[in-house]
């Protein structure tokens, strides 16, 4: 690994996750308990209960806890989930993190085995109801949920926030290491857990530059490769995420929500890994968590509250004030696609380095050199940081594209969106590429950029070539990161590719090279979908 500077941050990042969702000071309640719960395999799990005042049966809640977190993390939404709205309320560390017995097994079939237990506990030791049954969690916590609605056909209805359906898309994508989630997730889990032999042999083998133990694992531990399962149990599936996740990528979301064959909504927010809903687990006003209550209260309780009459595909434009959009399904949110051709990067009175237009007719026939193995001023950001950082204060990881170093860079820039414009679904770039290495890592940037060059980020995507057979043209077709972003009245879209991001571990090396093409039989372009 080349990346210490980066491995610090992960560490600091780490350690301040840790402390910030480490378990609070035991409530205070009557009716709020702390368990210990028999799992799977006679592994004990630390959990609380939290019981309505009101005479049962309720219906029941489970709550697995995040990554590296406590159940007690959730006291807060799960008192207000049971005392406001009449859920008994069971969350639960999973094994081997914390004061929970076993090892971390990675959301394994282990942990659906646990989830199940618990269930079968909060029956034999509450009045809960066994006809409504519900799920839900925040990143490992929606992804053990989501498993678990595809193994015990028990669980009725589910709200996943922050998780992941494709763990190989997430932390390999398009066979990228994702190098500071991947940091980040062991580091985390080594503070706080105990990992099982299966993290350990991922981990030992990935610290070699092997990443064959993590895809072996991936699909057992992915929701999408369980989407038959899931539809046949037909459980009411809530999805909420943000468009900048940094650990677990948007794009993967909307896909796994059009193969649902259940009730089910989603909706996409600014933010990063977590952050759209993480105050409301401590009881805070929440939109995320008031719909996901909104949700179960339909869906267990029978209530009429109007959820099933909107639009299940619910948008919030990417900015700290941005608006929500709502939407019959996922392609209903492009309203029309654009299809800019990349011309040949040339020196121009407006353009004092090398840059491409994007013009309405095809452009082959030219091709542009860049060295590689060196990053430029582009880049995709820190995650949890620059997430976070559009959420709140609407500072999206920028550039000077001025400042791009078009030795290593490819960069080409639109024409004015007079009147502004949306870019709304899933962008992709087609274009052809010619290694100097068999191995070849390059990556994707789209800004909305100002007149003066200023640009900002709207999403970005990693792409290596495996296997490249040097000096022979490949063709690379990329779908960048699902977005929902305006674009300011006379600003512009910028495209920026080269070989180095420090958010990923990229197998480009100094003394390479990649020409970037456009084919005699073909054009490179870039497709936008607009709102």
């Amino acid at each position: 690994m080349r990346r210490t500077g980066t491995t610090a941050g992960c560490a600091l990042s780490a350690l301040a996750l840790a402390t910030a969702l480490a378990p609070p000071a035991h409530a205070s309640s009557s009716s709020l308990t702390f368990e210990t719960i028999p799992g799977s395999g006679d592994v004990e799990l630390s959990a609380i209960s939290v019981t309505p005042e009101t005479d049962g049966p309720h219906p029941l809640l489970v709550l697995p806890a995040a990554w590296s977190t406590h159940a007690s993390w959730f006291t807060g939404a799960a008192s207000k989930l049971a005392y406001e709205s009449g859920y008994q309320v069971v969350a639960y560390t999973p094994r081997g993190f914390y004061d929970s017995g076993g090892e971390v097994e990675v959301a394994g079939p282990e942990d659906t085995a646990d989830a199940s237990a618990v269930i079968d506990w909060a029956l034999d030791n509450t009045d809960a109801d066994p006809e409504t049954i519900g799920m839900g969690g925040i990143s490992y916590g929606a992804g053990i949920s989501l498993l678990t609605s595809a193994s015990d056909e028990r669980v009725d209805a589910v709200g996943a926030m922050s998780g992941w359906t494709d763990l190989e898309a997430s932390l390999y994508p398009n066979e990228t290491i994702n190098f500071q989630a991947v940091e980040l997730l062991l580091l985390a889990g080594e503070l706080t857990g105990t990992p099982g032999e299966t993290l350990e042999e991922a981990r030992d083998h990935y610290r070699e530059g092997d990443v064959e133990p993590v895809l072996e694992m991936a699909p057992e531990r992915s929701a999408a490769t369980k989407i038959d399962q899931i539809n046949a149990n037909d459980p009411a599936v809530m999805l909420a995420h943000p468009y900048n996740d940094g650990i677990f990528p948007v794009e993967q979301i909307p896909e796994f929500y059009e193969e649902l064959e259940t009730d089910k909504r989603m909706m996409l927010s600014p933010g990063d890994h977590s952050t759209p809903e993480l105050f409301g687990a401590a009881g805070l006003p929440n939109p995320v968590w008031e719909d996901l209550t909104r949700w179960f209260d339909h869906h267990l309780k029978g209530e009429d509250n109007g959820i099933d009459a909107e639009d299940p595909v619910q948008l919030r434009e990417n900015s700290k004030n941005g608006e929500w959009r709502t939407y019959p399904d996922w392609p209903s949110a492009t309203a029309d696609t654009e299809t800019r051709y990349l011309e040949e990067p040339k020196r121009s009175m407006s353009h004092w380095q090398p840059t491409g237009g994007m013009s309405e007719e095809p452009a082959p026939g030219w091709g542009y050199s860049i060295d590689a193995g060196t990053g430029t001023t582009a880049h995709s950001g820190t995650i949890l940081a620059s997430g976070a950082l559009t959420q709140f204060l609407d500072l999206p990881t920028s550039v000077s594209l001025p400042l791009v170093n078009r030795d290593r860079a490819g960069v080409w820039a639109g024409p004015e969106y007079p009147d502004g414009a949306t870019v709304s679904g899933t962008p992709s770039v087609e274009l052809e590429v010619t290694p100097t290495a068999e191995e070849t890592s390059l990556f994707f940037y789209l800004y909305a950029t100002t007149a003066y060059g200023t640009g900002e980020l709207l999403t970005h995507k990693p792409y290596s070539l495996r296997d490249a057979t040097p000096g022979e043209p490949t063709t690379v077709e990329v779908d960048l990161q699902s977005v929902v972003r305006d674009v300011a009245p006379g600003h512009h879209l910028s495209l920026v590719v080269d070989t180095d991001d420090p958010r990923y571990t990229g197998d480009s090396e100094r003394g390479e090279r990649v020409e970037i093409s456009s084919p005699e039989d073909g054009s490179a372009a870039l497709t936008v979908p607009l709102g």
